[in-house]
């Protein structure tokens, strides 16, 4: 027990500058050594409970009611077009331009068969340049010019009509990999309309951040990883903590999360950081908004000092929300956000 302590004393100190802050208090308690009885019940928390309600708040505004009629994909689609518009300025664009969307979605009480970390990527072609000749890209044409599009979003191949996800099965299996029951799924990799869907149908927040743009290496490493889940040789687990080494299956979080190698996990750029700390006990907060900002962490740690991100990332600043609402104006929602939007469709 008391090695157990300390192994979680040594997480919180380490992961949290990371993880979303969920209050002045908690952040002067964090700040404080922990005591051997605080880091087993810290413990009891990361190895027994669904889920650590880490994800924080900024200086909250009112949710914006603005666009409450726009479907949710329609919003996020929106509000990505007028971000890389802006990028874009208003000359002759004559270089492709690349960049990456992260997203997060969870429930109020962050379960992690209800959580999902996917990232969006997008080239915008440079005028008169070709497109790719790769399959299963979107197109499409904005303004003065054209751009394609693809999302990575790894789930079970049905998740849209059995989204029945099984995590963890079987007494120990949160602590003991080899006790999970949970069975390997045949994989998909969904698109950007349907994972959103997937989120409506719960009801769930929807967390964004950029676009960022990034070099057009990180674009091939993204376009990469798209073609080893589409290429149907690697299947879905949520808990893949046995069979990521291997490339038998992996869940959303890895799918997104180390394009050149599985295992030792890389970053979605290859950063090489996020590989496992002691006894896998990180893996237990790696879903929804903090999956997402873990792996957003690790490309403003190492990622630029490749000079594959060609922006700064601010993790909390950056975070923008979709929150649904039954009715317009309605108040006491479900809103993990510093800004967000209302949605019901």
């Amino acid at each position: 027990m008391a090695r157990r302590a300390r192994l979680t004393n040594e997480l919180v100190n380490n992961e949290r500058k990371w993880l979303l802050p969920s209050g002045r208090g908690v952040q002067r308690k964090i700040k404080r050594r922990i005591n051997p009885l605080a880091s087993w019940v810290a413990t009891c928390a990361l190895l027994f409970s669904p889920c650590v309600p880490v994800h924080g708040i900024l200086r909250k505004r009112d949710i914006d009611f603005s666009n409450y009629d726009v479907p949710l994909y329609e919003q996020i689609v929106n509000r990505i077009k007028a971000k890389v518009a802006a990028r874009l300025g208003e000359g002759v664009n004559t270089q492709d331009r690349y960049f990456i969307i992260p997203f997060a979605y969870q429930d109020r009480w962050i379960k992690p068969q209800l959580s999902h970390s996917f990232i969006s990527v997008i080239r915008v072609l440079g005028d008169g340049k070709p497109p790719s000749l790769t399959s299963g890209f979107r197109r499409g044409r904005y303004k003065n010019w054209n751009f394609e599009a693809f999302t990575i979003s790894w789930v079970p191949h049905d998740f849209d009509t059995n989204p029945h996800l099984c995590v963890f099965d079987g007494f120990g299996s949160r602590i003991f990999p080899k006790l999970n029951k949970c069975p390997i799924s045949v994989g998909r990799n969904f698109k950007l309309d349907e994972t959103l869907k997937l989120a409506v149908n719960k009801k769930n927040a929807v967390g964004m951040w950029g676009p960022y743009e990034i070099k057009k290496a990180a674009f091939d490493l993204a376009v990469k990883r798209k073609q080893l889940l589409d290429g149907g040789t690697i299947d879905y687990r949520a808990d893949d903590r046995l069979t990521r080494k291997d490339r038998v299956a992996i869940n959303c979080f890895h799918a997104m999360a180390g394009l050149e190698e599985l295992y030792p996990n890389g970053g979605f750029l290859g950063t090489g950081l996020l590989r496992n700390s002691p006894a896998d006990v990180v893996f237990f907060r790696m879903w929804g908004i903090n999956g997402t900002a873990r792996v957003l962490f690790e490309y403003t740690k190492s990622v630029r000092d490749k000079g594959l991100l060609l922006e700064p990332v601010d993790i909390k600043k950056d975070l923008y929300g979709f929150v649904y609402a039954p009715e317009r104006n309605n108040r006491g929602l479900y809103d993990p956000f510093p800004n967000a939007s209302a949605y019901h469709q």
